[in-house]
């Protein structure tokens, strides 16, 4: 099958195929956002591929996400596929696409980070190996409305088989009031929202330390997570907490509101996890946060659905407080330099969530997003006096 780089163009045509198994489409400012993914212009990358049918109109699509890492002074490059979407009557065209992403070259790594159950076998066919060996397969999470999750569990009995377009017809269920408000939280000493990520904040003085650490990570850089947290198609902005000591910020997490689908209640994403090697116990500290928090906020659950071995260590006593989920191997990676290797330790900041979310709907009367104005979140959270 032909496969082709995603145009402009074709931005209707790829929100057709969302729509056709029930994912969120995107805002033709939302595709545009993506084209500005500073790390997919250093490298003048594509956005993604599709495959054709015979108007030339995306018959079957995979998106490319392009991430800068650094490992000391050196830059480097990687990419995770997102938005896999392949009609069954386009019945292999999947390998095709893969083939797209895979053979793209200055990349140090291609991987997966959030493989269904049904996928995920696929991925070993392309040499891409589960990663890392003891959490490939753990997503955690933490209930913190019990009914709510439950209601969400009677629903998929019920109505869990329906198509896209049935369950479209029957609006959205479990929907939390709270969602919209601002709701004051409640933070522990040291602990802080982070309203301002520009050059020369805490926060730009936090990435240039975790970077000069020389171990390998995501580039979370002001101007990255910036232009991530810009995403005009955001109904709630992401959440940004902190941990500061002695003047400095040795640790911060990020979280967002996503639903799954029309029938489950909304939950709070952990999209980032990260913390100087002098605070290791910060990861615990900041996830106990959201934890606290996640009920009042209007989230039935607590997600956390990339983990290594290091940070189930790190979250200490939490760790035994969550429900294992997941259960195949959800994480999947082609590294081809074994130092790299050992030393990819991925995160959900990593991975496709924050790109794939499908943002908590907003109520009929409000009119459009809560969108920010500058590089930083918008400021709906705000800390309990």
């Amino acid at each position: 099958m032909a496969v082709r780089p995603i145009r402009r163009s074709d931005y209707e045509g790829l929100n057709r195929l969302h729509r056709q198994v029930g994912w969120p489409e995107r805002s033709q400012a939302g595709w545009r956002w993506l084209e500005d993914n500073p790390a997919r212009r250093d490298i003048e990358a594509p956005v993604g591929w599709v495959v054709s049918n015979q108007d030339d109109e995306p018959a079957a699509m995979l998106g490319n996400l392009v991430q800068r890492f650094r490992k000391g002074p050196r830059t480097l490059y990687a990419a995770t596929g997102f938005s896999l979407i392949v009609p069954p009557e386009r019945s292999g065209a999947s390998r095709s696409l893969i083939q797209a992403i895979l053979t793209q070259p200055d990349l140090f790594a291609k991987y997966t980070l959030n493989a269904n159950a049904r996928a995920a076998p696929l991925y070993r066919l392309f040499g891409l190996k589960p990663g890392p060996m003891e959490t490939h397969a753990l997503k955690l999470s933490w209930v913190v409305d019990p009914l709510a999750c439950l209601k969400g569990r009677l629903l998929r009995r019920l109505w869990g088989g329906l198509s896209a377009s049935d369950a479209h017809r029957l609006g959205e269920r479990l929907m939390n009031p709270r969602l919209f408000e601002p709701i004051p939280l409640v933070l522990p000493r040291d602990v802080m929202v982070l309203n301002n990520i520009r050059a020369g904040s805490a926060y730009a003085d936090f990435w240039r330390d975790l970077a000069n650490e020389g171990r390998l990570v995501a580039d979370r850089s002001p101007e990255v997570l910036g232009w991530r947290l810009s995403d005009p198609d955001q109904t709630l902005p992401p959440l940004l907490l902190g941990l500061m000591r002695g003047g400095r910020l040795i640790g911060m997490a990020a979280a967002m509101m996503n639903k799954t689908s029309l029938i489950e209640p909304p939950c709070l994403d952990i999209i980032d996890l990260a913390a100087l090697e002098t605070a290791p116990d910060a990861v615990e500290i900041l996830a106990g946060a959201l934890i606290e928090n996640a009920r009042a906020l209007g989230a039935a659950k607590v997600r956390l659905q990339v983990t290594t071995p290091e940070i189930l260590d790190q979250l200490g006593d939490l760790a035994p407080r969550a429900r294992r989920e997941g259960g195949w191997g959800h994480c999947h990676a082609l590294i081809e330099d074994p130092e790299l290797a050992r030393a990819w330790a991925p995160t959900p900041y990593d991975g496709d969530y924050a790109i794939c979310a499908r943002h908590i709907p907003l109520p009929r009367a409000w009119r459009s997003p809560i969108r920010s104005e500058t590089n930083a979140p918008a400021g709906h959270w705000v800390s309990a006096s």
